[in-house]
């Protein structure tokens, strides 16, 4: 079956204060958005990556791979107001049946491991997700501005790539889009589909902040 990875890089890089989109920053010469394309690669030189853009970036970015030499096949979808329409975007690019993993494009860190069981499970499940246990203690906060303690083993933080059947995503994205869809599981699961988990690794950061930035630089310098 074929194999797609829709790379999300519609990212402003506001929460990084930096005028640059978080996405482009450079981190050991090349910039984040490359590093996370070079990871699929690796992993499966056969798939095809489709990278989603906003139109506005496409040139910068097409510029940096001249400038870089980068040596990854891919095509370029244009971003959409939301990342609910940016994945729907990228989606066109799908032309056969397969399995289709969307991934943050500031997640270079998720590990061949992570990748190889979220699509080695897709097959049997549908719709695969990686998670990572909470390691903090977590709070409800109610509506007066107190709080209760809760659970934290009921809970778990979510990571991508988030692996589905061609099928149920592209039948997920005829939706009409809802606020509540914060990532591509919401949007499988409100069209009726159950989500299966898989563990995800701890390094698969999503870089957004100056400290996630110090973070990605130490795992690059150290990345065993």
């Amino acid at each position: 079956m074929k194999r797609y990875v829709l790379i999300v890089a519609g990212g402003k890089g506001l929460r990084m204060g930096h005028d640059l989109p978080k996405q482009f920053i450079p981190l050991a010469g090349k910039p984040v958005l490359m590093h996370t394309l070079e990871c699929f690669y690796r992993w499966d030189e056969s798939a095809d990556l489709i990278l989603v853009l906003p139109e506005e970036h496409q040139s910068y970015w097409k510029m940096l791979c001249r400038e870089l030499n980068c040596p990854v096949p891919h095509s370029i979808a244009s971003g959409g107001d939301t990342r609910f329409q940016s994945v729907k975007n990228g989606l066109s690019f799908v032309n056969q049946p397969g399995y289709i993993a969307v991934h943050d494009g500031v997640r270079p860190f998720v590990s061949q491991k992570v990748i190889n069981e979220c699509f080695d499970k897709v097959t049997e499940y549908g719709a695969v997700i990686p998670v990572v246990p909470l390691v903090d203690s977590i709070r409800e906060k109610e509506t007066d501005g107190e709080s209760r303690p809760a659970d934290r083993s009921k809970f778990v933080a979510v990571q991508t790539p988030q692996v589905f059947d061609s099928r149920i995503l592209l039948d997920a994205y005829r939706q009409v889009y809802d606020t509540a869809f914060t990532d591509d599981a919401s949007v499988v699961e409100a069209a009726g589909h159950t989500i299966y988990t898989v563990a995800g690794n701890v390094e698969n950061i999503k870089i957004t902040t100056p400290f996630d930035l110090l973070i990605a630089e130490a795992l690059l310098c150290n990345p065993n």
